[in-house]
């Protein structure tokens, strides 16, 4: 197995470079392609709130400084593309409607990165974030220092949907690296889970694996934190966790292992939903 296309949205800010050499980091064993996407905010998404005469007036002199902001921010993420020393690059620049451009790129590429702020629910990216987790059910990349493709990778295991997801499409990733580590906890998901199962599966694909299981009391934000620990201790350069095992709201109020991870200072996240 191999990736040949990794996307970075890119909002035209600070994080750009980070995310582009995340991006890059992935890409370069692989051979694969790396495809910069400006992701600017979308005029259109903001004309209902402008009423009827948005045309004139205190209207059109925002929609102005919309379009000039735009336009900086392009100039901006492209300024950061082109820095970047890697030679199988694109530079796209969405526009209206910016959503579905940004979801049709996202379908033809195997991994998307985001910088930790944008899945942390903050910057102009946090909304894209989401909807690339959630409703795109695309692979994310969270993007930390430290990430290394050829470092420690752990896995989250529970047997479930999300973690079975996660688990198969970061095959080609735990393929590069030095060491896997399977990090279950039969107890955190509700179900009757075998770590071993999972061990198999890669078995049979050519991947050596050990095999940890987590103490935890059962809860997301219990399981969240031992998981951390778990990757703390075999110094993993990536966590590899199925996202949003439930509804959206209920992680939303309640915290969830997903939020947990998200807002910690831990090591890169591959998620997947």
């Amino acid at each position: 197995m191999s990736w040949a296309r990794i996307m970075a949205p890119l909002s035209g800010g600070k994080d750009d470079e980070a995310v582009l050499a995340a991006a890059v980091a992935l890409a370069e064993p692989f051979g694969a392609e790396v495809a910069g996407a400006y992701t600017p905010a979308d005029v259109a998404d903001l004309m209902p709130w402008f009423g009827e005469g948005f045309m004139g007036g205190v209207q059109a002199t925002a929609l102005e400084s919309l379009q000039e902001a735009a336009a900086i921010g392009e100039a901006q993420a492209k300024s950061a593309m082109d820095a970047t020393s890697y030679a199988k690059k694109r530079f796209l620049s969405l526009q209206t409607p910016v959503w579905a451009q940004l979801s049709a790129e996202g379908r033809l590429s195997d991994v998307v990165v985001f910088a930790s702020e944008a899945a942390c629910g903050r910057g102009p990216l946090a909304e894209s974030f989401q909807q690339m987790v959630a409703e795109e059910q695309r692979p994310v990349l969270v993007a930390r220092p430290r990430l290394s493709v050829t470092g420690c990778i752990l896995v989250a295991w529970d047997g479930g949907k999300e973690a079975s997801r996660a688990a198969r499409l970061a095959t080609p990733l735990l393929e590069k690296a030095s060491r896997v580590v399977i990090a279950s906890a039969p107890k955190g998901g509700g179900r009757t889970c075998d770590p071993a199962r999972l061990q198999d599966y890669y078995a049979q694909r050519g991947l050596k694996t050990e095999v940890e299981l987590l103490p935890t009391g059962g809860s997301g934000k219990d399981v969240g934190h031992a998981l951390l620990e778990a990757a703390s201790r075999v110094q993993a350069a990536v966590l590899v966790a199925g996202a949003f095992g439930h509804p959206r709201l209920q992680e939303f109020i309640f915290g969830g292992t997903t939020r947990t991870l998200l807002n910690s200072d831990g090591p890169s996240l591959f998620l997947s939903h």
